[in-house]
């Protein structure tokens, strides 16, 4: 399998959804829930997982969609709002692509081999390499970095 590992934002690293009013923000065109969603692992330990296996020759990347129906100038603002958040959660990992994408875009069409996400959906599509959802996201990074 290639060593690539990709990680959505929503509901994988980042707890967007339990932001509360989260779809009401959505609705009128406010970033606050990407701004303030608190982290869904010890972003700590984390990032040594992260810079270890970049160590190791790993890509990691970070595919995450926009909001469903966000216009142009709402997208790029959520792209900013995202940004900021990887940066002030994972200063010290830097991420080897970063994609903000449409809702909705294929994510097996920006890259392969590890995918952490927690939307079935997007795991059952993931057709180049695995797919895993949020639970163990940090026993896995570990067993790469032993293997």
């Amino acid at each position: 399998m290639e060593k690539i590992i990709n990680f959505d934002m929503d509901g994988t690293i980042a707890d967007f959804y339990g932001v509360e009013g989260w779809l009401d923000d959505l609705y009128n065109g406010n970033t606050r829930p990407y701004e303030i969603a608190k982290p869904l692992v010890n972003m700590q330990v984390l990032a040594r997982l992260i810079n270890k296996l970049q160590t190791k020759g790993y890509t990691v990347n970070i595919i995450s969609y926009v909001s469903r129906k966000a216009d142009k100038d709402f997208s790029d603002r959520i792209k900013q709002a995202k940004l900021k958040w990887l940066h002030t959660h994972l200063k010290s990992v830097c991420f080897d692509n970063i994609f903000i994408v449409s809702h909705g875009v294929p994510k097996h069409s920006l890259a392969s081999g590890i995918l952490f996400d927690d939307e079935e959906g997007n795991r059952k599509a993931w057709n180049n390499g695995i797919a895993y959802g949020v639970d163990n996201i940090i026993n896995i990074l570990k067993s790469l970095t032993n293997s």
